[in-house]
């Protein structure tokens, strides 16, 4: 794929994602490796597509007053340290996409099931402290590991169990892909290749793709077509994923 290719792709990717509350790195781990790149190269470099994409999705959904302290820190007490963890941690070349592309396929699933229902205000309720620990550290060590932030795990969860709306979801899992991917990339720090001479140029496009897609999820995506989307980016990204690994 030529580079200006590439490029334009990276920064679709992360409009659509970001108008969901997700950072994309499924979608750029999926895209990295169709183009043929090192798993070693691939996981540090969608961390920091991740990173850049989901503060600027941060600052939008708190600008849109979505953010809610109480409703995001649980899940980054535990989420933090695993993904540091799981950032140290390197899956064989061999199984790093499969892997991730049957996770995903299992999360694309179930929102699509919840895609059909929705929850009411009424029937909404904040997620049980302990609850949000268990699930914030199982899903940031899976996150850390993969390089893939995280949030796109947590967003099913999160709706599945009525902890939040759908708008509210994607502004935790902005803030949760935030969290995670900086501490992954600090936790690969030590053991990571040299990064691509043109991540520069592919940080300016993702982070105008995300600037995009946030405006979007923020303000005018109605809840129902926000989860149908998020449910065809986790199908279609495990797709990719494991038909590539094949």
């Amino acid at each position: 794929m030529p580079d200006l290719a590439f490029a334009a792709a990276i920064a679709v990717v992360a409009a659509l994602y970001s108008a969901v509350g997700q950072a994309g790195g499924t979608g750029y781990v999926a895209l990295m490796g169709l183009v043929g790149f090192a798993s070693e190269t691939i996981k540090p470099t969608a961390l920091a597509f991740n990173i850049l994409v989901a503060a600027l999705a941060c600052i939008r959904f708190y600008r849109a007053r979505l953010l809610s302290w109480r409703a995001c820190y649980p899940f980054g007490v535990l989420g933090l340290p695993f993904s540091l963890l799981g950032g140290a941690l390197h899956l064989p070349a061999a199984t790093y996409q499969p892997v991730v592309g049957v996770l995903l396929l299992a999360a694309g699933f179930q929102m699509l099931r919840g895609a059909r229902t929705a929850v009411d205000k009424a029937g909404l309720h904040p997620p049980p402290f302990r609850a949000a620990l268990l699930t914030g550290g199982v899903i940031g060590l899976v996150s850390g590991v993969t390089g893939v932030g995280g949030g796109i795990f947590l967003a099913p969860v999160i709706l599945t169990l009525g902890w939040a709306d759908t708008r509210q979801t994607a502004a935790i899992s902005a803030t949760f892909n935030l969290m995670n991917s900086a501490a992954a990339l600090a936790g690969a720090w030590a053991t990571m290749p040299a990064l691509p001479a043109a991540l520069p140029f592919w940080l300016a496009c993702v982070g105008s793709g995300g600037l995009v897609g946030s405006w979007l999820g923020a303000r005018h995506l109605r809840p129902r077509t926000m989860r149908l989307l998020l449910a065809a980016l986790l199908l279609a990204s495990a797709v990719r994923m494991i038909a590539t690994s094949l």
